[in-house]
C-alpha cells in the first residue's frame, strides 16, 4: 500500500513539473495576492544555496499601479517577433523582482535558478503560473521600486493566472528549439527527450 501512494506521489510531481511552463497571458479578474506572493517566496526560503549564503532578496509587486508600472520594463517571447506582449486585459497581476545582495557574495551561483523554478512549481500547484524573465530594463526598475545600489536586479518572475495552453513537443534530433503559436493560438515548446540528454561515456 505504501508503495502504491509513493507510486502516486511521483506521478502527481511529475504532472506538476511538466504542467510548470513558460506563461505569458493571464487572466486579469484573477489577482494573485500579496500574501500568495509571500507563500511563494517563502518556498524559497528552504531550498539549496552555495555554501549556504543565501543571498537571494526578493520585492513582491502586487499594488496595481505599480503593477502597470512595471510592464514597460520588461521584454516578452523573443522568438514570437510579431508579438509585442500580452494585451492589457492579460498582463500579469503581480510580480517577484529577483535580487542578489553583492554585500553577502560575490555571485549567487546556481541560488537563483533553484529559487525562480520553485517559485514557479509553487505557483503552479496553487492553480496559477508565471514567467520568468531576464529581458527586463534594470535601471528603470531601480529607480521605480527605490532599489540600493547594493541589490544586483536578476530577474523578473511575472505571476498570473493562465489563460493559455502550453504544450510540450517532442524534439527530434534537427528540430528547432524556438517556441512558435499554432492557428489556434496554442502555445508549443520543444524539447530534448530523456535518451537524446542522458550520455554515456564508460
Amino acid at each position: 500500500m505504501g508503495g502504491a501512494r509513493l507510486t502516486d506521489i511521483a506521478m502527481r510531481f511529475r504532472e506538476l513539473v511538466t504542467k510548470c511552463r513558460s506563461y505569458r497571458r493571464f487572466d486579469a479578474a484573477s489577482p494573485v495576492t500579496e500574501e500568495l506572493v509571500t507563500e511563494l517566496v517563502e518556498l524559497a526560503c528552504y531550498v539549496p544555496s552555495a555554501k549556504n549564503l543565501q543571498p537571494l532578496r526578493y520585492v513582491a509587486v502586487c499594488n496595481p499601479a505599480t503593477v502597470a508600472a512595471l510592464y514597460p520594463a520588461l521584454a516578452w517571447a523573443g522568438y514570437l517577433a510579431e508579438w509585442s506582449g500580452p494585451m492589457e486585459n492579460e498582463r500579469p497581476t503581480a510580480y517577484i523582482v529577483m535580487l542578489h545582495d553583492v554585500e553577502i557574495s560575490k555571485d549567487v551561483a546556481c541560488d537563483s535558478g533553484i529559487a525562480a523554478q520553485t517559485i514557479l512549481l509553487g505557483a503552479t500547484a496553487l492553480g496559477f503560473g508565471g514567467c520568468i524573465l531576464g529581458s527586463i530594463d534594470r535601471k528603470q526598475i531601480r529607480e521605480l521600486l527605490n532599489i540600493p545600489e547594493n541589490f544586483s536586479i536578476l530577474m523578473v518572475i511575472a505571476l498570473g493566472k493562465p489563460v493559455e495552453t502550453v504544450v510540450i513537443d517532442q524534439m527530434e534530433e534537427h528540430d528547432s528549439v524556438r517556441y512558435f503559436r499554432d492557428a489556434h493560438n496554442i502555445h508549443h515548446v520543444p524539447k530534448r527527450m530523456v535518451e537524446d540528454i542522458l550520455l554515456k561515456f564508460y
